[in-house]
């Protein structure tokens, strides 16, 4: 008797708890405990983006399949300089003649030489493209944060700083420049875009150059695009090495391998 009344004793306690606790049993049943929850955490943390090397900043370089069109990739891009960038600003065009004009021909000299967001800090890699007379020149790099925002405020004020200006060649012949922003997808963690246009003269007859300018930064690394030439610029081109060229940097950056032609409708 007094076995019996034992087991029905654990039985009816057994029970009580069993009723008084329905929800927290069937919500999870066991506690999670510290070292899951950490694990858990670790998970939910996005690792920090992978540091370019040679080999991956190559990687992140558009291709002809990105671009489309009749863009033709070249080996030379690094040799591309176009004469009609070179010139003296003229500080006369001025209202605060030394700081404007340094702006203007940090401009000049950058598009010139490749330099548009100053020296790379760690890994970088360029390539281009023609069709016909135009030319797009697509470079990456890793650069210092602090040279990169200070380089990305440069660009963003030179609308306003460098709207319209003259410069003058080596051969004493002048140079009209106009500099107006241009608009570009929304891609990296910040961007800036301009189109430039050059009046001046080569080999005594008038020429008009005009490029795309686009600098996008993702993290402490960034994209640089110039497009265009002297029948014109395809903006679309531009774009589309803004939004794929992003996209190929963030998967490099990620650990991934870009996919090898554009997903349908990412151009859209």
């Amino acid at each position: 008797m007094l076995a019996a009344a034992l087991a029905l004793g654990t039985l009816i306690a057994t029970a009580a708890c069993s009723d008084g606790d329905d929800s927290a049993s069937s919500d999870s049943g066991v506690a999670a405990s510290p070292v899951a929850e950490r694990t858990v955490a670790a998970a939910a943390t996005p690792s920090a983006p992978a540091s370019l090397t040679p080999a991956s900043a190559k990687t992140a370089l558009v291709t002809e399949g990105d671009l489309e069109d009749d863009w033709n990739q070249v080996d030379n891009a690094s040799t591309w300089h176009d004469s009609l960038l070179v010139g003296k600003v003229d500080t006369a065009d001025f209202l605060s003649a030394k700081t404007q004009a340094a702006d203007c021909q940090r401009l000049l000299d950058s598009l010139y030489d490749d330099t548009l967001l100053g020296k790379p800090s760690g890994a970088s890699a360029l390539t281009g493209f023609e069709e016909g007379d135009s030319r797009l020149l697509y470079q990456v790099a890793a650069y210092q944060k602090d040279s990169l925002d200070k380089s990305f405020d440069w660009l963003g004020s030179l609308t306003d700083e460098c709207d319209q200006f003259s410069a003058t060649a080596s051969d004493g012949s002048q140079r009209t420049v106009q500099v107006v922003e241009a608009s570009l997808p929304k891609s990296g963690d910040a961007r800036e875009g301009l189109t430039v246009t050059v009046q001046g003269t080569a080999d005594g007859n008038p020429v008009t150059l005009t490029l795309d300018v686009a600098a996008v930064r993702v993290g402490t690394d960034a994209i640089t695009v110039t497009n265009g030439g002297p029948d014109g610029v395809d903006h679309d081109s531009t774009k589309t090495a803004v939004q794929l060229g992003t996209q190929r940097l963030q998967d490099v950056q990620a650990g991934r391998t870009p996919a090898p032609e554009p997903e349908d409708g990412q151009q859209d």
